[in-house]
């Protein structure tokens, strides 16, 4: 679908929601792993584990591997213009570490509205600074389940708006398709025009189910037309942790593979070798090694979506948009580069040794070879 471009004021829709929720998500990492089993016996209440609500047809082993838990917290109101935040978050917590606060917003009105809505979303301090406390919260009372704890100082945002239904009443796709610069602007939070290129962008990421919906999927958020979306909003928010993860992890492997190149720097000599070794330099590489190969694999791990082809669709346009291709190769070659560093670095360290012990054996020779001699003169 082309859109021509315009200058001219954007055309109201003339449609009002009748029923809808825009969602703010904020995903943290807080630590290498939590362990959920002790979060369910630190926190007494407004607490389940979570599963996903299913719409459609999907086998039994589709579900999260290890189910987050899910918990409710109480908040001020947030306001945002002519909408306000309900007064409780939701928090989910992941096993591999990461926290997803999610604040809803209830929509009622004209359409045209979530225009303004979009931009007072977009990097709102309220929003953050209120997700960053009841994360910071959360992490104090569950320190002691959370393995090498971590300050969550990175946060990665997005937002989703569910229309559950429109007045007048129209099919999704006749909506989207009359009112594509509205619904680009939305999902851009951008107030003015817009090129025909970044409207076809903004909307390439799009799938239905049925004729009744429409998934729109665009890097800042995402529109859902459709009355039951709990599985579909699911894997986004999935995908969001799921990016913070990735970012983070390779901001971790950057350090590695500083920490590794200095360590190659100090075994430039063979007395600095003998005098300081490097055995604490490969413990750290191999800590570090390990902790990103775990983190890698439970994030990777953590949802299955291979019994689902529709999930799965939207899983893969949320990877695209959110370029988790591009990280996870960058964080396999990086892995790959961590492992040929400490393998140098360990062939190192064993040539060296054989080294010295040529040195003693040698030096040991020419002892007892000496002493006789020493002995006979006397």
């Amino acid at each position: 679908m082309t859109v021509a471009a315009t200058n001219t004021p954007v055309p109201p829709t003339g449609q009002v929601i009748r029923r809808g929720t825009a969602y703010a998500h904020f995903a943290y990492d807080v630590g290498l792993s939590i362990q959920l089993d002790k979060v369910e016996a630190l926190i007494s209440e407004n607490k389940q584990r979570e599963t996903i609500r299913r719409t459609r047809r999907a086998p039994t082993y589709f579900e999260y591997q290890a189910p987050p838990l899910r918990l409710t917290q109480s908040c001020d109101r947030v306001p945002l213009g002519r909408f306000a935040t309900a007064p409780t978050a939701e928090i989910l917590v992941f096993d591999f570490g990461a926290v997803s606060v999610t604040f809803s917003v209830p929509l009622e009105g004209a359409f045209d509205d979530l225009r303004a809505l979009a931009d007072d979303l977009y990097d709102n301090t309220h929003l953050l600074e209120g997700s960053q406390a009841l994360v910071e919260t959360l992490a104090r009372s569950i320190r002691p389940a959370i393995v090498k704890p971590g300050p969550s100082n990175r946060v990665e945002d997005y937002m989703i708006y569910q229309i559950e239904s429109l007045e007048p009443a129209e099919s999704p796709a006749e909506f989207v398709g009359r009112n594509a610069l509205a619904v680009a602007q939305i999902l851009r939070a951008e107030q003015g025009p817009l090129s025909a290129q970044e409207i076809d962008d903004a909307l390439s990421c799009r799938m239905s189910f049925s004729p009744s919906d429409v998934t729109i999927i665009d890097w800042n958020a995402a529109m859902l037309f459709d009355a039951e979306a709990d599985d579909v909003r699911a894997v986004l928010e999935f995908s969001n942790v799921e990016l913070l993860e990735m970012r983070f992890l390779d901001d971790q492997l950057d350090r590695a593979l500083d920490r590794a190149t200095e360590a190659l720097g100090r075994m430039r000599g063979f007395v600095s070798t003998v005098l300081h070794g490097s055995a604490a330099d490969l413990r750290r590489i191999a800590e570090l090694q390990i902790d990103a190969a775990l983190l890698y694999e439970s994030v990777n791990n953590a949802l299955k979506l291979m019994g689902d082809p529709y999930l799965a669709r939207v899983s893969r346009l949320a990877s695209q948009r959110f370029h988790l291709n591009d990280w996870d190769a960058s964080i396999l070659r990086k892995l790959q580069t961590i492992e040929s560093v400490y393998q140098k670095i360990a062939d190192r360290e064993n040539t060296r040794r054989m080294e010295l012990l040529e040195w003693i054996i040698i030096a040991l020779i020419a002892v007892s070879i000496l002493l006789p001699l020493a002995g006979g003169n006397k």
